[in-house]
This record gives C-alpha cells, sequence and structure tokens, in this order.
C-alpha cells in the first residue's frame, strides 16, 4: 500500500502506554452477545473424568466469541480447548418475561415458518418400525455409518439422500397474529425447582431460569434424570455439567455414561454451529468426543443417533463415480462411488433440505423467459435479461456492482411487477430480512402465507444463514423471481450455513459476475486484497493512509486523533461519517477500549442510563447476527430510547446490555453491508492472530472516500491477505442443490 505514512494531515503525537490482553477473534463478533455470555458466575466443581489436559487458553473471554477462536474443524478443534473453563455466563438472565420486542417478533416469524418446515418434512417420512431397540430409519442409518467406517459401501437407501425431484410445497397456513408470548417465561414454580435441583448439585442457582427456559417443561425432572442436559443452557462447558452430574449422582456418574456421550454430541454441533457448521463429518465428531473423555467415541455417536438427538447424512465425495464395464456392474459401480457421513442437528437439516427444495421449486416455476427486452438496457442490461429468463439467478460483485440489481429494480417496477430489494443493512428504498419475515417491513402475505410480490432481490447474500434464507425463500411465490446478490469475498454469515458460496459452488441456475470495478485507490487496493495481493496504490489525494504505531495505547490516541481531527480537518468528513473498525471487542485496542476513548473525546458524560448518554453512537444488536447503528436519543422507565436511520426503537431496560453498545467503533463483522466516507481500520500488534483475507478485504472495504489504517502488525497484514483464507464450513447445501437439479435435467419431459 503506497499511501502517506502518518495521518491525513501530517499530524503527530505520542501514544499512551498500555499493555494488551488479546483481542477476542471477530468470526461471531456480529451477534453482538459476548458481554452476556462471558458475565456471572463461577464454575461448577471439576469434571468427573475425561477432560481434556487443562493446560488449555485463557477462556475468560466471551463464551461465543472463544468458539469462533478455534480451528474451522469446529467441535474438533474446540475439544482441544477443553479443560480451562469459563464462567456459564448465565447470571443475571433470569427474571420476570419482558415484553414483546423486536427480536423476539422476528425469531417468533421464523419459528413459524421452522414448524411450516417440519410439518413438510413429517408428511415426507414416516417412522419404519424394525427392530427392539430403534426404529427402522435409524436402525438402517447406524448401520450405514458402521459400514462406511469399515471400509464397506453402504446401501444407498439408509441415508436420507437429496429427493429425486423437487417436492410440491404443501400450502402454508393463513398467516396468524404474532403471538405475544411466543416463548413463555417458565412459571415460578418451575424455577424454584429447577433452583433447588441446581444447589443440589453445586450449581449457581442462577442458572435456575435459563434452565427453565432452554429445558422447557418438566426441566427440574430432566435434570435429574439426565444432569448432562444442563449443557443446554448458553455458557455451561463440559467440566461443570461433569461436576455438576457428579454431585448429583455420585459414583453413578463418569466419561462413559451414553447421557453424558448424547449431551456431548448435542453440545459438540451447537458449538458447530456458532462457527457456521451445518454438520460435522464423523471422523472429526468422534475425535472431539474422544479429547473429552469418551471411551467409545463411535458407541457414544450411535446412542444419540438412535436416540434422535441428531441426524446422519451419506454425501457424495467430488469425482465421477467409477465407470461399470457392464451394466450389470452399474449398481456396484454407484455403490463404490466415495461418500462421506456427516451429522447433524435437525433444525438445521431441516432448513438446508427446505430452501433447496424451494430453491429448485422457484427455478422450475419460470417455463419460458420474459420479453423484458426494452428495459435489458444500461448496467443492469446481462442481470435484467438472466432474471427475464429464470426463477433464480445469482449476482456477484463488488461495492460498485451495487448499481446493478438497483437497475433491475427500477426496470421491474417500470414493467408493473410487485419488486422488492431486501439488505443485511437498513436504508432507503429497501427492507431487511428480519422486518421482511417479522412482517414488519415489505409487502404482507397471501392466503397462503407467500409475500405478494413477482421480484426478491436479496442484497448481502453473503450474510443470509441458512435457517433465515429458508424462510425467506419458502415464502416466495411460485411464478416469482429470486436473485441472490452479494461480494464473494466479505466475511460469511454469523449464523450456520454458507447459502451463498454453496448456491454458487452447486452451479445449477444463472450467475451473472459484474464487471464494474471498485473506483479509485480504494477499490484498487480492496480488489488487490480479494485475490491475495496487498499491492501499493497510488493516492494523490491521500485516499488511502497508513500510521504506524508501536504499541496498543498509540493505537488508542492514534485512532482518536484521526476520528476527531485528522479527518474532518483534511476531508471535511464530520467525525460522526467517521467508522472505525477493528479485530475484536477486547483487548487494549478492541472496541471496548475505543468506544471508552471515543466516548471521552466526542461525547464525554456520566453514562446515566447504563453508560450511555444522549448522543452517544450505538449499534443495536436486537437478535444474533444484526448489528444496527443507532443513536441514543434519551432514556425514561421504558427503557433506552435510539434513533435508527429515523425510526425510533426502545430497547427495555433489562436488555440494554446484552443489545446495546458503543459503536463509533465495531467489528468487521458489525460493519459488513454498510459503506461510511471514512473508515478507520485499527491493527493492533495483539490483532495479528485474529486477520484473515477476508477480514482484511471486509475492513478496508467500507470506506467511500478515505482509508486510514492504524498499522501495528508488521508483516501479519500482507501475510494474513495472502495466505489466510477464510476458514471452510461444513455444508450440506451444495449437494443437496447438485442432486436436485441432475434430477430435474434427467427426468422425462
Amino acid at each position: 500500500m503506497d499511501a502517506g505514512q502518518g495521518e491525513p494531515d501530517g499530524d503527530g503525537s505520542d501514544g499512551d502506554a498500555s499493555g494488551g490482553d488479546g483481542l477476542d477473534e471477530d468470526a461471531s463478533d456480529g451477534d453482538g452477545s459476548d458481554d452476556a455470555d462471558a458475565r456471572g458466575v463461577a464454575a461448577t466443581s471439576a469434571a468427573a473424568g475425561g477432560e481434556p489436559d487443562a493446560g488449555a487458553p485463557d477462556e475468560d473471554t466471551d463464551a461465543r466469541t472463544a468458539a469462533t477462536t478455534e480451528d474451522a474443524e469446529a467441535a474438533e478443534a474446540d475439544a482441544d480447548a477443553g479443560g480451562a473453563d469459563a464462567g456459564t455466563g448465565a447470571a443475571g438472565a433470569e427474571g420476570a418475561a419482558p415484553a414483546l420486542t423486536e427480536a423476539q417478533a422476528e425469531l417468533a416469524a421464523q419459528k413459524v415458518e421452522r414448524e411450516r418446515i417440519a410439518r413438510r418434512k413429517a408428511e415426507r417420512e414416516a417412522p419404519v418400525e424394525a427392530g427392539a431397540k430403534l426404529s427402522g430409519k435409524a436402525a438402517d442409518l447406524l448401520a450405514a455409518v458402521r459400514a462406511v467406517e469399515s471400509g464397506a459401501a453402504p446401501a444407498p437407501v439408509y441415508f436420507d439422500e437429496a429427493p429425486a425431484a423437487p417436492r410440491k410445497a404443501a400450502p402454508a397456513p393463513p398467516p396468524q397474529p404474532r403471538p405475544v408470548a411466543t416463548a413463555a417465561e417458565p412459571a415460578a414454580a418451575e424455577i424454584e425447582g429447577v433452583r433447588a435441583v441446581l444447589a443440589r448439585g453445586g450449581a449457581p442457582e442462577a442458572l435456575a431460569g435459563p434452565a427453565a427456559r432452554a429445558l422447557g417443561e418438566g426441566a427440574a425432572a430432566q435434570l435429574v434424570e439426565d444432569p448432562w442436559r444442563l449443557l443446554a443452557v448458553t455458557g455451561v462447558r463440559p467440566a461443570q455439567a461433569d461436576g455438576f452430574a457428579q454431585a448429583l449422582l455420585g459414583a453413578e456418574a463418569g466419561p462413559a455414561d451414553e447421557r453424558r456421550g448424547a449431551a456431548l454430541v448435542n453440545w459438540l454441533l451447537d458449538r458447530a454451529a456458532e462457527k457456521g457448521h451445518t454438520a460435522l463429518e464423523t471422523p472429526v465428531l468422534e475425535k472431539a468426543l474422544a479429547q473429552y473423555g469418551v471411551p467409545e467415541p463411535a458407541a457414544a455417536l450411535e446412542h444419540a443417533v438412535g436416540e434422535g438427538a441428531v441426524l446422519v447424512f451419506e454425501e457424495p465425495l467430488d469425482g465421477p463415480a467409477p465407470t461399470p464395464a457392464t451394466d450389470a456392474d452399474e449398481e456396484a459401480a454407484e455403490a463404490e462411488r466415495p461418500v462421506r457421513v456427516l451429522v447433524g442437528l435437525e433444525e438445521y437439516a431441516l432448513a438446508e433440505e427446505s430452501l433447496a427444495d424451494g430453491l429448485a421449486r422457484l427455478a422450475a416455476g419460470v417455463t419460458a423467459p420474459a420479453d423484458w427486452s426494452q428495459a435489458a438496457q444500461g448496467p443492469g442490461a446481462e442481470l435484467i435479461r438472466a432474471v427475464a429468463g429464470h426463477g433464480v439467478v445469482t449476482h456477484t460483485g463488488g461495492e460498485a456492482a451495487g448499481a446493478e440489481p438497483a437497475a433491475l429494480l427500477e426496470a421491474a417496477r417500470k414493467l408493473g411487477l410487485r419488486a422488492v430489494l431486501a439488505a443485511h443493512a437498513p436504508g432507503p428504498d429497501r427492507v431487511t430480512p428480519a422486518a421482511l419475515l417479522a412482517g414488519a417491513q415489505g409487502p404482507g402475505r397471501d392466503a397462503d402465507g407467500r409475500f405478494e410480490l413477482d421480484l426478491l432481490v436479496v442484497l448481502d447474500a453473503p450474510q443470509l444463514d441458512v435457517e433465515t434464507a429458508a424462510a425467506l425463500v419458502e415464502s416466495v411465490p411460485d411464478g416469482a423471481r429470486l436473485v441472490l446478490s452479494g461480494d464473494p469475498g466479505v466475511l460469511g454469515s454469523a449464523g450456520p450455513g454458507r447459502v451463498f458460496a454453496d448456491v454458487l459452488a452447486a452451479r445449477s441456475w444463472p450467475q451473472v459476475v459484474s464487471r464494474t470495478p471498485d473506483p479509485g485507490p480504494i477499490g484498487e487496493l480492496v480488489s488487490g486484497v480479494g485475490i491475495g495481493e496487498l499491492n501499493q496504490v497510488h493516492a494523490p489525494g491521500k485516499e488511502v493512509v497508513i500510521v504506524p504505531v508501536q504499541d496498543a495505547g498509540e493505537a488508542v490516541h492514534r485512532t482518536v486523533q484521526l476520528v476527531a481531527e485528522s479527518v474532518p480537518r483534511a476531508f471535511g468528513i464530520p467525525a460522526d461519517a467517521v467508522q472505525v473498525i477493528t479485530p475484536g471487542h477486547g483487548g487494549s485496542a478492541g472496541t471496548r477500549a475505543l468506544n471508552a476513548a471515543l466516548k471521552e473525546r466526542l461525547n464525554p458524560g456520566p453514562g446515566r442510563f447504563g453508560g450511555f448518554d444522549p448522543g452517544d453512537r450505538v449499534v443495536h444488536v436486537p437478535s444474533p447476527g444484526r448489528a444496527l447503528p443507532a443513536r441514543v436519543v434519551s432514556a425514561d422507565a421504558q427503557g433506552l430510547h435510539l434513533d435508527l436511520a429515523g425510526v425510533r426503537v426502545v430497547v427495555p431496560q433489562e436488555r440494554v446490555e446484552s443489545q446495546v453498545r458503543h459503536g463509533w467503533a465495531v467489528t468487521a463483522h458489525q460493519a459488513v453491508g454498510t459503506r461510511w466516507p471514512a473508515v478507520v481500520v485499527v491493527l493492533p500488534g495483539d490483532a495479528a492472530q485474529a486477520l484473515s483475507r477476508d477480514w482484511v478485504y471486509t475492513a478496508f472495504g467500507r470506506a467511500e472516500r478515505h482509508l486510514s489504517v492504524v498499522h501495528g502488525v508488521d508483516q501479519a497484514l500482507p501475510n494474513a491477505v495472502a495466505q489466510v483464507l477464510p476458514k471452510p464450513r461444513t455444508t450440506r447445501l451444495a449437494g443437496l442443490l447438485r442432486a436436485l437439479t441432475a434430477a430435474q435435467e434427467g427426468a422425462p419431459q
């Protein structure tokens, strides 16, 4: 990067000395929930046995963020970090049920869609009785798993494979009013019963409310029967559940207990989902179980499958099947095709299958191209022509390519079509996917529960997790068109799945690649990062500036100076339009430290309401994965009043701590989907291990006119751009889409 050394106007000053305590990795920082997960109570007694080596990394950082700092193989690497468990982080979570919030309304909307998906699944598959202990399906699945592990060829019919052809969706029920108490608060007696059981097991009584909510009706009895069910509570770690079980069961509690193995399988898959996986390969899962002291991991996994806690799938590996010499050998050749066996939780399996079915349904719904020739002009002509002839189209490109979906939207509306633009970040003439699903924005639903529209264009498609994507696609009516648009180089979704990447990898439908380059020195720099090169760029107008620093204290000082003085003076950009991006929340130059310093300089005040004052820039996180920039207006008995792009939102007092944080400095995950006139990217020395190509690409790409890089990582930055690729995610969607497409192509016309 060419760009001037120092600040835009050449100012310089000494930094404050400060030590670093390490940054939280940013892979799931967008949820904003780390503070709530990290607080609370002391751990319970030591594990009953089988916990990995206690010399694990410090886990005092938040549970969700710690989950993302491990290797991409999810649970396998997670197990390596086992022994030093953090506090459960659920203290203070209990209490009276608050009024319905925006997040609850959104979750309720998604729950309605998931219930509809589950009904379709139930209609498609009925249990088959076979054997004494397991039903036929489960027994067959277990036999197939063991066959694969032993090297034998499994029978394909044993597995829940992709359907041979798209299934017709069952009619959706008419839309119902959103219930005010979808997740009912447990009764006081229920919570007291759980508190008593927790006290007997030496667990913090503050977990009573969260445990009652997580386990549902009869939570106390469930814990007595199976103490390891405590792992279902957010923040509880295996060592704590083991200590709780040992206190309740005494000598009966041991690492080989089937209940412990089943609970660990679910816990590991939940942790994997936090890192973006929708399933795990059986060897990875079994190795993780072994590292947590399960003596017979294969048997534990078998038991979990038999109990119906998880599902197992077969997926062919890449590459053609062996060519049979004769027709008689065709079946044998197919059986010899290499496969991998995956294990996953039901909710993500259903979501991926529903999403694949829905996309295939929409693709098949457009049987003849529409005549949009008069509208196919200008920068979006190629995209308009593709959408005219197909039900599902993908569109890729950088920030400048956003003009093409906008042209498509304008053309569709001129043709009299009901067109809707959905995007991760709020803005004019667009809705967010969450608000669209909740019915707060966008079109209504018809009698079948589907959106009243003809074209849905989704920007920032890489930010779609699999459950949100499934709910959206299920809601698009037959005959309508869907466009998924986004930049494949940015950070992926905060939730599980890699929807956009899987749809692109399947290559089942037209893919329009934008040829519009991002302009200027910033566009040139970001484009180079996208292909693994940190190029020097000529920035005569100081569009890109490098500010070298020696330590985290100096990084904070320089950042405040850039935001408050240098950038406004050199470019006429007000401080409120300058966004700071840093790799994590913790550390001496993370968002917490930077926001504290920026607040003191830009909007000093006593923090009269939970640390906030009127005028503070904040980030509102109504649900995991959604980080909305806002400003504090006022506070009263109702809660904290925020202004979100002209819309007033009230965050109840009891939710302020978990849903609102200061927003002068954010992580790259929180910044994705939004751009600012000027951006200051802070890279302190202790952030080196958190850097990757997609992180740098996302952070640098948020700037429109000016980018300052507070640089303290030396060669870690070019090394990350060149060598540290995005962490892979294990999913099934691409395989499902390929199978559906192949079935469609081979079906008789």
